[in-house]
């Protein structure tokens, strides 16, 4: 298998809940060493603490500059490698023209696009200097197809789609991979501040788990070096694209 084994280190973006949460017990049951990343110092130790493999938090805000570059330095000063950058940090602003927050908005473009491009980019050139590695971001379905009162959210993930893409291309001849997973709705807590979560509105029964993503991320690294996996969309039950 390609990056399964125990003593490997992962950094985690947005690993205070849902997806990255469960993302990180996935590979800390395989034995990865992982350094986790959220806003919030105190949303991340309770899950640190509950890990079984060795794992240190970063907080910090990837709105800012230098953060990816700090997420980079824990993970090579504490286990002395990283090989995979799961980059999952991201929130989601929605609504019609009339009444959408313009400047919550800007705020998710600037985390949602500029902060996980400086990710990328970072580990992206750690990788090439070592030679292997492994960047996973979390894109949505909305990046492969837009819904109307969603065309900002839409937009960011349709810009990890287009990054991801080419950088792949770039790169499909060494051995650092590049993929992204597009989840369709996941529990998760992206749509506390909905009216109405959207599992109503679509008329989803089951909607993902976040477990069920950290599978798919998981069955992503279990595959042999020469199998590349670009893209994963992954859908609950009547969800329709």
């Amino acid at each position: 298998m390609a990056e399964t084994g125990i003593g490997k280190t992962a950094v985690i973006t947005g690993a205070s809940g849902g997806i990255g949460t469960a993302v990180a017990k996935a590979l800390s049951n395989a034995g990865w060493n992982l350094v986790l990343n959220a806003r919030s110092e105190q949303k991340i130790l309770p899950l640190a603490a509950q890990l079984k493999s060795p794992a240190v938090i970063a907080p910090g805000d990837l709105r800012e500059a230098n953060v990816p570059a700090t997420l980079l330095a824990a993970a090579l000063s504490t286990f002395g490698r990283c090989d995979l950058c799961f980059n999952n940090a991201g929130v989601i602003e929605v609504g019609p023209i009339e009444t959408i927050d313009i400047d919550r908005t800007c705020d998710m473009v600037r985390l949602n696009v500029e902060g996980a491009f400086r990710v990328t980019y970072t580990f992206l050139k750690h990788f090439i200097g070592q030679k292997t590695g492994h960047l996973i971001n979390t894109s949505s379905v909305l990046g492969t197809k837009v819904r109307p009162t969603a065309g900002a959210y839409a937009g960011t993930k349709f810009a990890i789609e287009a990054l991801s893409e080419a950088l792949r291309m770039e790169l499909s001849k060494t051995d650092v991979q590049v993929s992204c997973i597009e989840p369709g709705l996941v529990m998760t807590g992206l749509h506390d501040r909905w009216q109405e979560h959207p599992s109503k509105t679509m008329s989803i029964a089951e909607p993902l788990l976040p477990d069920d993503i950290a599978r798919l991320v998981m069955f992503m690294l279990e595959q042999p070096a020469h199998v590349r996996i670009p893209r994963l969309m992954v859908l609950p039950k009547g969800h329709e694209i």
